[in-house]
């Protein structure tokens, strides 16, 4: 042991790396899973969820949105895995394998569902949809029918043939190898099916274990479950939120968002030190990251040292560590993916 964490042995045969964001979503899990790939050169990173949930990556000058790609596409040597649970619209996902030039590295599973046009027909027309403030995507439509077990997959699309794989074989002979993957999750864990402020919710179980079972992982062979928190909460669309500020006080201090497949102005609270807490606990979280620390210092913009970040976000970034029980181990100080403090080697953690 050291001090109250785990130390965890650099170079350990397998390394499996799952993402979950701790909040309403839109917490920087796209940042964080970039860094990620780029300083760990992971073998696969794994998308599951759908295009309702969009992640922004920000790197070498541009601006990537994402709704079908992982975040991990920034590193070069990463081959891009689509979990079985996840679902895709097929012009989403060519504009994207188009736009990104990365067709040779991206592979869906067999059973990756698709989302058809009826689908966002049917959720347009869905008066209910419309109170809870869904993003009409046709994923609840799309969800619904492979409930039912009527939903078109990925291996009944003749234009998808040559990008189909057995993800989850492929992911545990890639951990039998001593290769690391990493797993991005999708949205908030309140914004969970079965955990979160429902009926207010998606239309899935964002938590860790709904993650590793999209992907057909069972839990004891994730290694990391890294959850994501921002330094302020947003949301987008109806459903509680603690704390809420006013339009003019979002925007005095400075906190102004909006959703990366919405482009709705996002809803913002205060860090809520209960809600994190609780999502540690829905997620056997092993280490945390914060983004968006520069938002609150502005003084901590761009800074990838501990040592120099002021001593009032020092204390800041402790104290919510002290109070979650699990190291704080990336920090992020800035837009770009590599605006990151990375803790993980000085509080022993991998």
């Amino acid at each position: 042991m050291n001090g109250k964490y785990h130390v965890i042995e650099f170079g350990c045969k397998e390394l499996l790396i799952v993402l979950v964001g701790g909040f309403f979503g839109d917490e920087g899990k796209g940042k964080i899973g970039a860094y990620l790939s780029l300083a760990n050169k992971p073998k696969y990173a794994v998308r599951t969820g759908s295009i309702n949930a969009g992640h922004t990556v920000y790197y070498e000058g541009k601006v990537y949105k994402l709704r079908s790609i992982p975040s991990g596409f920034v590193s070069p040597t990463t081959t891009l895995l689509i979990a079985p649970g996840a679902l895709v619209r097929l012009d989403v996902l060519m504009n994207e394998l188009r736009d990104l030039r990365i067709n040779d590295r991206t592979f869906l599973d067999f059973n990756t569902g698709i989302i058809e046009k009826e689908h966002v027909e049917r959720e347009k027309n869905d008066s209910m949809l419309t109170s809870i403030g869904s993003t009409f995507q046709g994923v609840g439509a799309a969800m619904s029918d492979r409930v039912l077990r009527r939903l078109r997959l990925a291996r009944d699309v003749d234009e998808l043939r040559g990008m189909l794989i057995d993800v989850p074989g492929a992911v545990r002979r890639a951990l039998e190898m001593g290769d690391e993957v990493l797993v991005e999750g999708t949205q908030g864990t309140f914004l969970s099916l079965y955990h979160g402020t429902y009926p207010y919710v998606t239309s899935r179980d964002t938590t860790a274990s709904g993650i590793l079972s999209e992907v057909g992982i069972g839990p004891k062979d994730a290694d990391e479950v890294l959850i994501v928190f921002k330094s302020f909460i947003t949301r987008v669309g109806e459903g509680p939120l603690e704390g809420e500020m006013v339009k003019e006080e979002i925007e005095k201090l400075g906190l102004v968002e909006k959703g990366t497949v919405t482009g709705r102005m996002r809803r913002v609270a205060p860090f809520n030190i209960d809600l994190a807490k609780r999502a540690v606990m829905l997620n056997s979280a092993t280490q945390a990251a914060i983004t968006k620390l520069d938002w609150i210092f502005k003084e901590a913009h761009g800074i990838n040292k501990w040592s120099a970040l002021p001593n009032e976000a020092r204390r800041w970034v402790e104290d919510i560590e002290n109070q979650i029980k699990v190291p704080i181990t990336l920090i992020g100080t800035g837009e770009d993916a590599m605006h990151v403090i990375d803790r993980r080697k000085d509080l022993g953690v991998n």
